[in-house]
């Protein structure tokens, strides 16, 4: 494994709920799955009652994971691409995924598992912390907060001190 490899399962650890992504019928679909990382793969928990377990098998997926709503001053967000299969999972790993919700949308909850064999993991670091403050140096200054922006300018870059990283 490499390094980006190791450093996106350790901050997957750090987590226990992300979004798997594929699609179904050629339409995309995004979906909250609970997961754990077992010997460098994700192992996850969905409600077998919407199907999108059946997507997902054999298929190449997208799972995502972050703590973009911790407060935390240093984002990440993790992305494995990876082929799922549907598992049995072992007494451990059922014990690592915990309890199982009640219901969904109102439908007891009956859960399938999946294991995704990541294939390519991307990271992205992003840092609020106030170790840097003001422009950069050879940067223009940061532009008034009370000036109105045109409807027509494109999003703007990262205020100073707030670096986006990519590692892939």
């Amino acid at each position: 494994m490499s390094t980006d490899e190791i450093r996106a399962i350790e901050l997957l650890n750090r987590v226990s709920y992300g979004r798997l992504a594929t699609s179904m019928r050629a339409l995309p679909f995004v979906a909250p799955v609970r997961h754990v990382v077992v010997n460098g793969r994700v192992v996850i928990r969905m409600h077998r009652g919407l199907g999108y377990h059946q997507a997902c098998s054999g298929s190449v997926v997208a799972y995502g994971a972050d703590n973009l709503n911790s407060g935390a001053e240093r984002l990440w967000s993790v992305q494995f691409i990876g082929t799922a299969e549907i598992t049995e999972p072992t007494p451990g790993e059922l014990a690592a995924l915990g309890t199982e919700p009640r219901t969904v949308d109102g439908e007891p909850f009956e859960p399938v598992y999946m294991r995704i064999e990541p294939q390519f993991v991307t990271v992205h670091h992003l840092d609020y912390s106030a170790e840097r403050t003001g422009p950069q140096a050879g940067s223009e200054a940061a532009p008034d907060a009370s000036e109105p922006v045109p409807a027509s300018a494109e999003a703007p870059a990262p205020p100073s001190g707030r670096p986006l990283h990519h590692v892939a």
